[in-house]
């Protein structure tokens, strides 16, 4: 894929650090839409198809080699670009929305910010191996020492769930960064309440969303 960037009105992604609960929610803007009569994929990254999991188990997997920080980044974009070929770009083709549990901002946060890779690497794999941006992403916004307790309170950990503190205040801060430099698309959530209030809040950001598409 090449030629630039597109924004894709009908892909929404959910972003932010570990434990911030985008699984409950993405469930809860799955039911809407398809309440509402739309088809909806759902998807995560890395992720989304067979190879791009087996790249993701390669990723997380805390017992063998670990990735240096730029094999990560292309891990992640290889990933990426698989499930933009075979899943999001042909559900969109069809008309349905997709929701997905992360997408490239994931990478601008963790791989960018947070591990101080080559933004500009980033860019230029973001425009010419990705090509699309969500039209809508909701960034669920909770305090590292929260999320990480939720996330570790779930039992075993993956590799990038076992780094310290400081790099996850490094990611949140990219990510905070990423929404103040796009604001159009970007809705920032406190995702420090309860579950079923944070579900109600990006409900009504992706209602009043679809109501401008119309």
């Amino acid at each position: 894929m090449s030629g630039g960037l597109h924004g894709e009105p009908r892909l929404v992604s959910l972003e932010g650090g570990e434990g911030a609960g985008k699984s409950t929610v993405l469930a809860a803007l799955r039911d809407y839409l398809q309440a509402a009569g739309e088809r909806v994929v759902c998807t995560r990254e890395p992720g989304g198809t067979p190879l791009a999991e087996r790249i993701r188990a390669l990723l997380l997997d805390t017992g063998s080699e670990p990735p240096t920080a730029a094999a990560e980044l292309l891990l992640m974009f290889a990933a990426r670009a698989q499930h933009v070929e075979e899943t999001i770009a042909p559900a969109l083709a069809t008309g349905a929305w997709v929701l997905s549990d992360r997408f490239t901002d994931a990478s601008h946060a963790y791989q960018g910010t947070a591990r101080g890779g080559d933004r500009e690497l980033i860019r230029l794999l973001e425009e010419r191996v990705v090509g699309v941006v969500p039209g809508l992403t909701l960034l669920l916004d909770v305090p590292v020492e929260v999320g990480l307790a939720r996330a570790r309170g779930r039992g075993g950990v993956d590799r990038i769930e076992a780094e310290d503190t400081a790099f996850f205040e490094r990611v949140r801060n990219g990510y905070l960064e990423r929404a103040a430099a796009e604001p159009a698309r970007f809705r920032v959530l406190d995702a420090s309440r309860p579950a079923e209030d944070v579900a109600e809040a990006a409900l009504a950001q992706l209602s009043a969303y679809r109501g401008r598409l119309a």
